[in-house]
């Protein structure tokens, strides 16, 4: 069997915001946008949706982050994006900032004895290095129910959750996701 989608890539288009379509006003599902090869329809995440459709205008110049995946069933190309900044000189005060990404980590007692103290100073001691800690909430959680991997920790950038990875890969992770 398999999936029906299959990822292709992280992209970055730059183009004209053409409009909203699909849904209810202030919670339209995709986005309309002018790029050199023709139009794109590009799906929104429910985080983006609101936010969106109230502080961007049609006309305007938009870079947009996202996904492409392949529908193995039809071989067409779906692009679903995580970010939309403006990229003209329209204002954009009423841009909500964007949501910071949170680091879960296990502060019981199994995890502290294997090494959950020395994880949280790397943590911060690597994202302090590469300048990300304003970027990110730390979060102390109780038992994350996976005590034979201990220490015990959870990446969350929108909706993606990278568990148990190691603090430089959780520092490329946000420079790729977060900066510009």
């Amino acid at each position: 069997m398999g999936d029906k989608y299959f990822t292709l890539s992280e992209l970055n288009l730059e183009g004209q915001l053409l409009g909203f379509v699909g849904g209810e006003p202030g919670k339209y599902k995709y986005l309309q946008l002018a790029v050199p090869t023709g139009n794109v329809e590009i799906k929104l995440s429910k985080e983006l949706r609101r936010s969106l459709s109230l502080s961007l205008v049609p006309g305007q110049q938009i870079r947009v982050y996202g996904h492409s995946k392949l529908d193995s069933h039809t071989s067409k190309i779906k692009i679903k994006a995580y970010r939309v900044i403006p990229i003209d000189g329209y204002p954009n005060q009423d841009l909500p900032p964007q949501p910071k990404a949170r680091i879960m980590v296990c502060q019981k007692s199994g995890c502290l004895k294997r090494g959950g103290k020395e994880l949280l100073s790397e943590l911060e001691k690597t994202l302090g290095d590469r300048n990300l800690l304003d970027k990110v909430t730390i979060e102390y959680t109780s038992c994350q129910k996976c005590c034979s991997s201990a220490p015990n920790w959870v990446l969350e950038i929108g909706n993606k959750k990278y568990k148990n990875i190691s603090t430089n890969a959780i520092a490329s992770l946000l420079e790729s996701h977060l900066t510009e």
